[in-house]
This record gives C-alpha cells, sequence and structure tokens, in this order.
C-alpha cells in the first residue's frame, strides 16, 4: 500500500492566507508539512518496515523483534528497544563514509529515548525491539523523519508477532517528530535543508500523539531567541505532528487491513 499525502494550507479561525507571507522556495505556506509518502513492509523480511519519505528526503526504517534483552534486563519480565541510525553514503551529494560518528550516535540515541516513551515494557515482554534507521535521501529533517516512519514500523512489527489486540497494549500511545525554525525572520514548519543551513533558530520537536512532548532541541543558529518565539515555534509543531498522526494512524490501519486480506485469500 502507497499513502501519498500533501499538506493543504490551514483553514481555521484566526489563520488568514495574509498572516503569510512569501511562499517558500517549494511554494509552501509558514504552517505546511512537506509532501508525505508513506510505503508499509517496504523490507520484506522484516516483522515492521517502511520507506518514510517527506520531501526530498527518504528514510527507510525497518523494526525486527528478538527473544533477548540486554543483560541488564535479564530475569526482570521486560523488554527493550533500541536504534540505530545511519545516512548511506549515496544519500547526500557528497559521499558520507561509512561510520557512527558523534551526530549519529545523538540521534539514535534521541530515536531510543522516543519509542521507548510509547513502549509498555512490561507487556512486552522479555524481547528487544530492534529498530534501524537508514537515510535513503537526505534533504533536511533526517531525525524526525526517522522517529515518525520508526512508529509506523514498529506498531507494525508488533502486529505482526503478537497480533492486533496484544499490540495495542504494548504501543501505549503514537509519537510522531517535526523540525520548526525561524528563517528569515519567520517560524517555519518542517525545514528542508536550504532552509536549516541558513535558519537563524531551528528546533526539533517530539511528541506524543496524546500530547506530551517526550523531547525539544531548540538552538539559536544566528544568535538568541525569545520566549515568544519560542511558543510561536512550539504551536506549529504541534498542529503539524498532530497532521502526522494523522497520517500515520491511516498507514498503519491500511497495512493492517492488507494483511488481513491477504490472510484470508492464503
Amino acid at each position: 500500500m502507497l499513502l501519498f499525502l500533501r499538506e493543504a494550507p490551514v483553514d481555521s479561525p484566526g489563520i488568514h492566507p495574509e498572516d503569510f507571507l512569501m511562499p517558500r522556495r517549494d511554494g509552501r505556506n509558514d504552517d505546511e508539512l512537506r509532501p508525505v509518502t508513506i510505503v508499509p513492509g517496504f523490507a520484506k523480511n522484516c516483522a515492521g518496515s517502511v520507506l518514510y519519505t517527506c520531501g526530498g528526503t527518504t528514510v527507510l526504517v525497518t523494526a525486527q523483534i528478538a527473544d533477548a534483552v540486554p543483560p541488564f534486563l535479564e530475569g526482570k519480565g521486560e523488554g527493550w528497544l533500541t536504534a540505530e541510525y545511519a545516512m548511506l553514503p549515496g544519500c547526500a551529494p557528497s559521499r558520507i563514509p561509512r561510520r557512527t560518528d558523534g551526530r549519529a550516535t545523538e540521534i539514535q540515541r534521541l530515536i531510543g529515548r522516543s519509542l521507548r516513551a510509547i513502549v509498555d515494557r512490561r507487556a512486552l515482554g522479555p524481547c528487544t525491539i530492534h529498530v534501524d534507521c537508514d537515510v535513503v535521501n537526505a534533504d533536511g529533517g533526517t531525525r524526525t523523519a526517522a522517529v515518525t516512519g520508526a512508529h509506523v514500523a514498529v506498531a507494525l512489527g508488533l502486529r505482526k508477532r503478537f497480533g492486533a489486540e496484544h499490540a495495542a497494549t504494548i504501543l501505549k500511545d503514537s509519537i510522531a517528530a517535526v523540525s520548526v525554525g525561524i528563517v528569515e525572520g519567520r517560524p517555519v514548519l518542517d525545514l528542508d535543508y536550504s532552509e536549516d543551513s541558513r535558519a537563524e533558530v531551528d528546533a526539533n520537536v517530539v511528541r506524543l500523539g496524546s500530547g506530551g512532548l517526550v523531547e525539544v532541541q531548540s538552538t539559536g543558529e544566528g544568535g538568541v531567541f525569545t520566549r515568544p518565539q519560542l511558543t510561536a515555534l512550539l504551536d506549529l509543531a504541534e498542529a503539524g505532528i498532530d497532521r502526522l498522526a494523522a497520517i500515520q494512524r491511516e498507514a498503519i490501519e491500511g497495512a493492517a487491513g492488507d494483511l488481513e486480506s491477504s490472510d484470508r485469500r492464503s
């Protein structure tokens, strides 16, 4: 199943077209996500996988479940989730060497922390969910794309391994992430590389579907920023994550429906 969704401008009370200045390089309004495409089951040998694309960024995310836990959890009846992240050599204009550097380590820890926030480890039992995020093409927002795609991959992997009912007890919530920033003095949502590279402020926001913030990483690249500016960025991120959560639900439900149809045919 292929899901392709094009974000439309917000049409709600208090927000008007004149609130937005010049359209961005790709024609989006300040509050628009890039087009999102989700291909569930892309890696056929994995319990759960997606090819997740937002604009020019594409990440392959796989979720595999092993019947073992790290030594510090042995005998405790709890499971674990761990994540790895890598940028493939050809994902950027200049070749990226195959190595784990400080940036990759930081990002994979972010992905692991984010996903563990929604996993009931006791309901999972003595198993480890291994999440692997490989950037196929990079155009900004790779870490947020990895987190958002990983939720879908993990949800599908748990359904395949444990069935929909038990999977629902393991995953306590959904989780998604998006980037926001101030570019040329304007708060904007979901930065591509050209925007991220010249942003005065950039931030990555990770949030549960139910509303709780898991992580906010915000940096003044071109100087300091104010509390009202941070609030404006968080408001943009919240709206964007609400839309991403809806896209995730549609992808999971659609893939689950395809699996049930396949099971009935077999």
